[in-house]
This record gives structure tokens, C-alpha cells and sequence, in this order.
């Protein structure tokens, strides 16, 4: 059973991701952490307290953040201290975190992607074939849509689609954000010829596909060697 610390688990993802791993026979959640004025901070949640120590990733044997860029770079010099595998799904992380991000992976397992969704990582895999087949002569552009609650803008998932776009291509590809309601998650790729258009569209329908994929790379990553993995690499095997 993998002793598992959850951060951020007040928030929609976290709570999420808290509720499945309770169910399954696979987790025991020991660490539920959440910032310093959380108004939950050492109330129970299901069969544990709500934390504000990061201290508290010497009872875990992994960790799974979905907190701010803020917050994971406090968790990530805990992850480093305890030596603990980390699966990584916040967005909005500066360059230089993502830099800190891949020099903490020599040191522990590191599963880090914008997006957890089995879905959106098939995706990226495909999207360069698409845009080679198609062709120089099909224009490209990305819209995303997010809940008005979505602090990041674009997406993590649609800078993701653009940075691949552009690598397979030699172009930069334009990215529109829309933030409205409570929308989970639409991501759109549009080819656009002379004579037609192809949309490739990607629509979350709850949180429970981000929430899944997260477990998954935590089973995946628990006994890994040091090291930075994607989606790509838990959905190989």
C-alpha cells in the first residue's frame, strides 16, 4: 500500500483526487496539506487532519501536488529534503521552476504534465503526425476554454499543444483563452486550409479524468529510479 500525501487537498483538484484515493485499496492517504490560513487547517478530513506543515512528508512514501506555482515551489524543496516521488500536475510554473523541477528529479522520481487525462497525452503524441501530413499550407491555431476560476492563462494543456505544434512545425502557433462559468476543460487544435477545416477538440467532463490519471502515475512512479517522466511514459507501460 503507498502512503500517500495529497497537496492542495482543499482545492476542486485536490479534494478530487482525495475522494478517489480513499476508495482505492492501493492508497492510504497520510498527508492532506494545504497553505498556512486554509480555514480547514487541522480540522478532519475522512480519517486525518488538514496540515500546513510540509514537514509532514516524512509519514508518505509519494507525494501528488495540484496547488498553485507558488505552493509547489515550497513542496518541491520538501520533496528534495525527504527524498520523496512526486507527481506533479500544477500549471503556471515560471521557467526557472521548471528548471528547479528538473534538477530535483536527479534526485527523486518525477512525474510532471500539464495534463493527467489519458485523452489529451494520446494527443500530444499524435499531433505532430497530423501537422506533417497536413502541411505547411494549413494554418494553425489553438482555443481553450476554463472555468473563470482558472488562475493561469493560457493553459498549461494548451501551451503543451502549442510547444509541440511549433517544434514539428517550425511555426508558432497562436493560443486564445476563454474563461467562463464552471467549463472543466475544452481544448480545440484547428488546421485550416484554403478548402477545409479540421478541429481536433478535447472536452473534460469532470475533474475525475485528471484525478484518475494522477493515481495512475502514482502507482506507476512509486518505485521509479530518480528521473523526469510525462503522461507519455506512465501510458507505455
Amino acid at each position: 500500500m503507498i502512503k500517500l500525501g495529497i497537496a492542495g487537498v482543499c482545492g476542486k483538484m485536490g479534494r478530487r483526487i482525495f475522494e478517489l484515493a480513499s476508495r482505492d485499496k492501493d492508497f492510504e492517504v497520510t498527508l492532506a496539506l494545504e497553505k498556512k490560513g486554509t480555514p480547514l487547517i487541522g480540522k478532519e478530513l475522512g480519517k486525518i487532519k488538514v496540515s500546513s506543515s510540509p514537514d509532514g512528508l516524512f509519514l508518505i512514501d509519494l507525494l501528488v501536488d495540484f496547488t498553485s506555482a507558488e505552493a509547489a515551489d515550497v513542496n518541491l524543496d520538501y520533496v528534495a529534503r525527504y527524498k520523496k516521488p512526486l507527481v506533479l500536475g500544477t500549471t503556471g510554473l515560471s521557467r526557472e521552476q521548471e528548471i528547479k523541477v528538473e534538477e530535483i528529479s536527479r534526485v527523486v522520481p518525477v512525474v510532471f504534465s500539464p495534463n493527467m487525462a489519458i485523452g489529451v497525452n494520446v494527443l500530444f503524441t499524435m499531433l505532430p503526425e497530423i501537422a506533417k501530413r497536413l502541411g505547411p499550407d494549413y494554418n494553425i491555431e489553438i482555443v481553450e476554454a476554463h472555468h473563470k476560476a482558472k488562475k493561469d492563462a493560457p493553459s498549461g494543456t494548451a501551451k503543451k499543444f502549442g510547444q509541440i505544434l511549433a517544434d514539428s512545425t517550425g511555426r508558432e502557433v497562436p493560443i486564445h483563452a476563454i474563461r467562463l462559468g464552471d467549463i472543466v476543460g475544452d481544448h480545440t487544435i484547428i488546421f485550416c486550409g484554403n478548402s477545409e477545416r479540421v478541429e481536433i477538440k478535447h472536452q473534460a467532463h469532470s475533474r475525475d479524468l485528471f484525478a484518475l490519471g494522477a493515481l495512475k502515475a502514482a502507482k506507476w512512479i512509486a518505485n521509479k529510479a530518480p528521473g523526469l517522466y510525462s503522461m507519455q511514459d506512465v501510458l507505455r507501460q
